[in-house]
């Protein structure tokens, strides 16, 4: 069993944690990716202790909506889990997404291992001297806190409502 901060269980999975706007989307994009072997979606980043939406939605908490994704590393890397994460919401937003604004509606990287810092950042810097975004990438990079687990009806929003394909 994975601990909330590491990011390797003794079965061999391996953690990473995004927060990415509307946690609601972003979940349903990682699910969907080969190699990843659950997602739940919640809250962390706060100091607040076990936050609920309503509160989170105050921006008084300092959480993110965020997801915590679980993958095999032999079938997916912690690279190509930062790719998805890039391409699926805009990192040069400040504190929104869309028509979600909001402190909780951050873009930030939670890593869980030095290694996943090492790898987040550089895929940042990157990312920002690819010239691929005029403004400059705004994406938090921290280290993971606790996370609390989002109340029921969000767990898989949009499968639940037919959006998506799993």
């Amino acid at each position: 069993m994975l601990s909330f901060l590491e990011g390797q269980g003794c079965d061999g999975m391996e953690r990473a944690t995004f927060a990415a706007g509307c946690f609601w989307a972003i979940e349903a994009v990682f699910r969907e990716v080969d190699g990843v072997v659950s997602t739940r979606v919640g809250y962390t980043g706060g100091v607040l202790e076990d936050p609920t939406y309503e509160k989170v939605c105050t921006g008084e908490t300092g959480h993110a909506e965020a997801v915590e994704v679980q993958y095999d590393p032999t079938r997916v890397s912690y690279e190509q889990l930062l790719l998805v994460f890039w391409e699926n919401h805009d990192p040069t937003a400040l504190n929104r997404q869309g028509l979600d604004v909001g402190t909780q509606y951050r873009s930030t990287i939670f890593f869980h291992t030095p290694e996943q810092e090492m790898i987040a950042r550089s895929s940042k810097d990157r990312l920002q001297k690819s010239g691929l975004y005029k403004k400059d990438i705004v994406t938090e990079i921290m280290p993971a806190s606790r996370f609390y687990l989002a109340e029921d009806y969000h767990q898989q929003y949009l499968k639940k409502c037919g959006l998506n394909r799993r």
